[in-house]
């Protein structure tokens, strides 16, 4: 009997150990700082965008970055899956990133999401993370849901702690691209140390409601095409799109959160969009003082995102095969097919 038990707590380690994978940094500002990565969501290929990021804060600043993802029944990575453990990282992680959508996570994973959150953990949260779980209502955490009616908790975990649940589009996504204004007033906070005007994100503009609690930091403005180039739609006047706030726990402490309505594969692509991104996580982690200029943002390994869309996901793809610092961010979509056939 204790050899099945063991063999059992064996196999389930690696079932969790094969949803994720970890970024070891040796040296840098972050060594001896966890972050754990939450990334599945349906559309904006966050399976790509969240390692990518995580190996640069590993590898440029020492960071321990773990990466959680959605998989399916094989293991394989799957767009959007609420099939997720290894959230106990949580347990020791210094800042928790999510990019995620619509997701029901099982009862054993929301637990640390719920323990991290009631600690008082400093959250970043990209794009779709406004509405990262839809929870049925006769769930033990539905009120981390996007539409929650429970009170002291309304409109869910994307209003309460990023301080924006989903609203909507602004302009039409996959039609007009977006170009991220800075705030002059703002100009200079250290999130936007060394990140230059006008970054041009791939990913539409969401609808932003700040609240007097927030510090907005830039502004996105459609553009009236996907051309980097494009005129701005003169329709849409910019609408807030960055931003820092604070959550309060039941002690009263606050604690902060960073939160860009942007984050798809290709909008990484901007050098000035993701420092200001890599900015965001060092600020809320309290590191502001590590931010300069200069910092190296630069991508570690390949990275070949994919254009975002629904079903765009490069298919079989298992977490362990992006590990390591060489291993593409995705591997080739002919790769993959090749091995699917033999």
């Amino acid at each position: 009997m204790k050899n099945i038990l063991i063999l059992f707590a064996l196999l389930t380690g690696l079932a969790q150990a094969d949803t994720s994978i970890v970024y070891q940094g040796d040296a840098g500002p972050g060594l001896g700082k966890h972050i754990v990565f939450l990334a599945s969501d349906h559309e904006y290929r966050t399976e790509e965008t969240s390692p990518a990021l995580a190996r640069i804060l590993a590898k440029r600043l020492g960071f321990k970055c773990t990466v959680v993802f959605g998989v399916d029944k094989d293991g394989f990575i799957e767009a959007g899956s609420s099939n997720i453990s290894g959230l106990e990282a949580l347990k020791d992680a210094d800042l928790f990133f999510i990019f995620a959508r619509f997701l029901n996570p099982p009862d054993d994973q929301m637990a640390h999401i719920e323990s991290y959150i009631e600690r008082g953990g400093p959250v970043v949260g990209l794009r779709t993370s406004s509405h990262a779980f839809k929870i049925p209502k006769n769930s033990k955490y539905a009120k981390y849901d996007f539409k929650s009616n429970v009170k002291g908790y309304e409109k869910g975990f994307g209003h309460q702690i990023l301080g924006n649940t989903w609203v909507g589009h602004y302009g039409t996504n996959h039609k007009q691209g977006t170009r991220i204004q800075i705030i002059p007033a703002q100009k200079e906070h250290a999130i936007l140390t060394g990140v230059s005007d006008n970054a041009f994100t791939h990913a539409g503009a969401y609808v932003g409601k700040p609240g007097p609690d927030f510090t907005v930091l830039t502004k996105s403005q459609p553009l009236v095409s996907m051309d980097p180039n494009a005129e701005p739609d003169t329709k849409k006047p910019p609408m807030p799109s960055t931003w820092t706030r604070h959550y309060e726990t039941k002690d009263g402490k606050k604690h902060r959160v960073f939160h860009s309505t942007q984050g798809a594969s290709e909008d990484i692509l901007d050098e000035n969009y993701r420092r200001m991104i890599i900015n965001g996580v060092l600020w809320a982690a309290g590191m502001e003082k590590v931010i300069k200029p200069g910092l190296d943002i630069s991508f570690v390994g390949p990275y070949q995102p994919s254009t975002f869309s629904f079903g765009g996901n490069v298919k079989n793809v298992k977490p362990s095969e992006l590990a390591g610092w060489d291993s593409p961010i995705m591997p080739a979509r002919e790769e993959k097919k090749a091995k699917k056939k033999k």
